[in-house]
């Protein structure tokens, strides 16, 4: 492995950085929160416009740049570094990569390049608890993972009839349900939706393509506790949906496989607030003065500081780590994406609790950013941990604590 940035790496960090310090300021930010969409439209239009970002990881047969998931994780960290509100987790990381993995040659070539040029956004949608058990981040999805059976998740209905030699004729899908807590759910125009078809007998998880704007989709913005991660509530009421690729596919497995580069990626994004958070404490403590000098100085504080450093950068190459295994794919590399996104996580969340009390009463305001660095580290704990299952279940997969093996003692 090599650790050093490529050039074409330096240089997407650099532009993204750049666009974002012109157009996605603390007041940027707080103004696009309060939108009803969560994020500012024409920010994203330059994101994706200017710098290709939506279709970072796509082939460039589809109108992508042809990068990976390293390239897509260091525009994250970016990202993570303002707290930008913006439809890339749900388009970028999440339903293109299943798009482009399980999707017909005629939906990859009809939806990609919207993606690729952000004209279209979209998201996944998954009943369910938490996103983090779909993408197989806490362990093999049980048989409830989209709902469970005929009451609960969403439900397909395929609607046709009998042919003339007993063969179904194809008229299309119908989608009934309701999913929660969906990244963008409210905004995106595309929804990935997985559901339940085949009757409580034989039933399977299928996924589905759904038009936001589709007759009997209802969706409703909700309160959450990090407004720069907003979501949605969607109601299907018999809405029109396609499916996605073709059967037989393993749901499960393609979620799994996702769900390791969206770990990645999550990890460096995390990585990048919380070294914007220590950054800005820092500069914070070398300014501010008491006792006639600046409290940067006192031992105590420079102790504090130190071990918040060191948790940001062990998860820096903890996340740079993931997101070069994620790239590589293949059996041989090990699956470390969850584990990568523990320790950022927890990470983040030291880094913005010690921002808010080395800031002192400042710290504490609305008016300050260090609160919204917080709620970042805590919303994403509950919606992608928590972060001791993240690491039982890596634990588990390596076998950390797997009993000894059993001893036949003889008797003589």
């Amino acid at each position: 492995m090599d650790a050093r940035f490529t050039a074409e790496q330096d240089d997407i960090r650099r532009a993204v950085r750049e666009l974002l310090v012109k157009r996605c300021s603390s007041e940027d930010l707080r103004s696009a929160v309060d939108t009803p969409a969560g994020h500012d439209p024409a920010l994203w239009t330059a994101l994706a416009g200017q710098l290709g970002l939506p279709g970072l990881a796509l082939p460039e047969a589809y109108g992508g740049v042809g990068a990976t998931t390293a390239e897509l994780a260091l525009a994250a960290e970016e990202l993570g570094r303002c707290l930008a509100p913006s439809p890339f987790l749900g388009t970028a990381v999440l339903a293109a990569p299943l798009l482009l993995a399980l999707g017909t040659e005629r939906q990859r070539t009809a939806l990609l390049p919207e993606f690729a040029s952000g004209a279209l956004t979209a998201t996944l949608a998954v009943p369910g608890d938490t996103l983090t058990a779909a993408l197989g981040l806490l362990g093999p999805p049980s048989a409830d993972w989209a709902g469970g059976g005929r009451s609960g998740g969403v439900q397909a209905r395929q609607l046709g009839g009998t042919g003339k030699l007993g063969q179904q004729a194809d008229r299309g899908w119908t989608l009934y349900g309701q999913v929660d807590h969906v990244l963008d759910g409210h905004s995106a125009g595309l929804l990935l939706v997985a559901a339940h078809t085949g009757g409580f007998a034989r039933s399977r998880v299928l996924l589905f393509l759904v038009r936001g704007d589709a007759a009997g989709v209802v969706r409703v913005r909700r309160t959450a506790l990090d407004a720069t991660r907003p979501r949605g509530t969607v109601q299907l009421r018999d809405a029109p949906a396609e499916l996605l690729g073709e059967e037989p596919y393993d749901v499960g497995g393609a979620l799994a496989a996702v769900g390791e580069g969206a770990a990645a990626v999550l990890a460096c994004e995390a990585v990048g607030a919380a070294g914007r958070i220590l950054e800005r404490t820092v500069e914070h403590v070398r300014q501010r003065e008491q006792f006639g000098r600046p409290v940067g100085s006192f031992q105590a504080v420079k102790h504090r500081l130190a071990d918040v450093y060191v948790e940001v950068q062990a998860a820096r190459s903890a996340a740079y780590y993931a997101a070069w295994a994620a790239s590589c794919g293949g059996e041989h590399v090990e699956r470390v994406g969850g584990l990568a996104l523990a320790q950022a996580l927890e990470a983040c969340h030291i880094a913005a609790a010690e921002g808010i009390q080395l800031h002192g009463g400042l710290g504490f305001t609305w008016e300050h950013d260090a609160h919204l660095y917080f709620k970042r580290a805590a919303g994403d704990g509950l919606l992608f941990g928590p972060v001791h299952r993240l690491r039982a279940h890596a634990a588990d997969t390596a076998g950390v604590f797997a009993p000894p093996p059993r001893q036949e003692v003889g008797v003589r």
